[in-house]
């Protein structure tokens, strides 16, 4: 498949189920948190594609906004395609939102068809839809609302043609709305093109090939599909020919990957945050030859995957490391696990070195939703830990004068709905201004170094990057999130996330042991210990897991300035 002479996602997806054949029957879709044991197969997929797509096709006109709001489960797909097949674009909604996001973007975008999951969905909107708006559900809970169930259930089959799909679209044509969570502010509307997620797709295909060309490729997806990264990750599915399983929760993501068995599974840096504390703290438990052949694996792991070469001894303690210590680990995490790609933040180096070396390959990408959203990824067979990799084929990036990082290609958004003059400010010539400042290597790869919007000016005027001492902070077991402050201050200073009767003087010889690899202006001179966690409910933490900082300084301001 020439994804280049691709013109949709819709086309995507129809070209892959021709493709199939025979293989129609095949199992493509599970949600894990049903109690039904069948898989919706690629023929099923595809039916119930062109039957909301006609019904849709009633209540939209080309280009008229449609809203999604559910949890990921295999509806979401299907209305995802249904939807662009109608002429319609859609307008994915974090199910986490709060009232004030749920009523501007609504506000915002105009939605002439809004779905939603079920009852609980449905009511976080009811007040905020127009009187014009058609609500449709997934589930079936109200006689006054159409459910896409009844829709696929009496459906007169012999009015659709299930091998004809919408030909019109183009690659600049609108797919999607994606609202920026953010960290301040209301939400910005990133228009994404067909062909822009299609480009992104074929830089992703050229990196993942290589793990599942023998085998079927299976995901556990867990991020949500509202996001821009997870949103593309599943025609990324489509175009390996993937079986997809769609996760509980966060919660039960470990047992749910004993169920899938996954190939590969996309996740944010809070998630391997998690999983480096759990590991570790179980290494740490260990004793005697246990303790050694532990110590060896992460040793010999982090030489190899530095290219450094193994003398005879080594390779010979690496074999039985293999078999006794990362054979074990694989099991744990389903057995057939080709790799863990991380984005949506910055990976801190020793957790990803420490994931490698003890079995875990882990690619670290970078990009942002106004890239559809990936820019650059690590390659299996070059990882390069430090860095997030080198650009896809089809993006350019180069380092404006101050470092900021710029991006060109098809991948860059249309623009933000109804906001000219934020577009006008991130696009400049083509190129999309990130924010964020880095470097290429001699390799080619980009390193990420800071964040523009991120950095603390403190008092002497030196600019430092929170994110980057928070991440060595939380490597400590105990403690759970920190959050760094000391803009136009002397000096810095941190909430930290602990358990209640935590010893403050342990985490006090921790800081001090971490200032000492840390420049002056970035030692942490004094912190309060906090019980409560930053979470997505009480308005903490994006639904991507990154700190809302400016809600955070709200709630602790008072806190922050008694350690000055």
């Amino acid at each position: 498949m020439k994804l280049n002479e691709i013109n949709s996602l819709v086309e995507l997806f129809f070209i892959k189920y021709y493709e199939k054949k025979s293989e129609r029957s095949q199992p493509f879709l599970k949600w894990l948190k049903t109690e039904k044991n069948n898989f919706l197969t690629w023929e099923q997929v595809k039916n119930d594609i062109s039957i909301l797509s006609e019904y849709l096709k009633k209540n939209l006109s080309a280009g008229d906004r449609c809203i999604l709001l559910s949890e990921n489960r295999p509806e979401w797909l299907i209305s995802d395609i249904a939807i662009m097949n109608a002429g319609g674009i859609t307008v994915p909604l974090f199910t986490t939102y709060s009232d004030k996001d749920y009523k501007y973007i609504l506000n915002d975008c105009k939605p002439s068809v809004c779905i939603v999951s079920n009852y609980i969905q449905f009511k976080k909107i009811e007040k905020f839809i127009s009187n014009k708006t058609i609500v449709l559900s997934i589930e079936n809970f109200s006689q006054k609302i159409e459910s896409i169930e009844n829709i696929l259930i009496n459906s007169s089959k012999q009015e659709i043609n299930f091998e004809h799909y919408n030909k019109k679209i183009t690659r600049r044509d609108l797919a999607c709305i994606i609202y920026t969570s953010g960290t301040t502010g209301n939400p910005k509307g990133v228009m994404l093109s067909h062909g822009g997620i299609l480009s992104n797709c074929e830089g992703a295909q050229e990196i993942l090939e290589t793990l599942v060309e023998k085998d079927l490729p299976v995901f556990l997806t867990w991020l949500p599909l509202s996001h821009s990264y997870e949103h593309t990750v599943q025609y990324v599915q489509i175009l390996l020919g993937a079986k997809v399983f769609y996760a509980e929760s966060l919660e039960k993501l470990l047992p749910n990957m004993s169920v899938a068995n996954p190939t590969i599974m996309t996740a944010v840096p809070r998630f391997y945050q998690n999983l480096y504390n759990k590991i570790s703290l179980n290494f740490s438990k260990q004793k005697g030859l246990k303790k050694k052949l532990i110590e060896s694996t992460i040793k010999l792991g982090k030489k190899t995957l530095n290219k450094e070469k193994l003398n005879f001894k080594e390779k010979i303690i690496n074999f039985f490391c293999e078999i006794l210590v990362r054979k074990k680990i694989k099991i744990q995490f389903g057995g057939k696990l080709k790799a863990f790609v991380s984005g949506g933040g910055a990976l801190d180096q020793k957790i990803g070195e420490f994931l490698n070396s003890i079995g875990l390959p882990t690619l670290q990408g970078y990009g942002l939703t106004e890239a559809s959203p990936v820019v650059s990824c690590n390659i299996p067979e070059n990882i390069k830990i430090e860095t997030v990799g080198p650009p896809f084929k089809t993006n350019k990036i180069k380092i404006a004068e101050d470092g900021e990082i710029l991006v060109k290609g098809e991948n860059v958004m249309l623009g933000y709905w109804n906001k000219k003059k934020e577009t006008d400010n991130i696009l400049k010539n083509g190129w999309l201004h990130t924010g964020d400042i880095g470097e290429i290597t001699e390799e080619g790869n980009l390193r990420i170094t800071d964040r523009k919007k991120e950095i603390i000016v403190n008092l002497g005027g030196d600019n430092i990057s929170p994110s980057k001492i928070e991440n060595l902070i939380c490597l400590n077991q105990k403690i759970k999130q920190s959050f760094v402050y000391g803009d136009k201050k002397t000096y810095l200073v941190a909430l930290i996330v602990g358990e209640r009767g935590d010893n403050e003087k342990e985490i006090e010889f921790f800081l001090e042991n971490l200032n000492k690899s840390l420049s002056s202006v970035e030692k942490v001179k004094k912190f309060k210990l906090i019980t409560e966690e930053f979470t997505i409910e009480n308005g903490m933490l994006t639904p991507t897991l990154k700190l809302k900082r400016k809600k955070i300084l709200n709630k602790y301001k008072e806190d922050l300035e008694k350690l000055y």
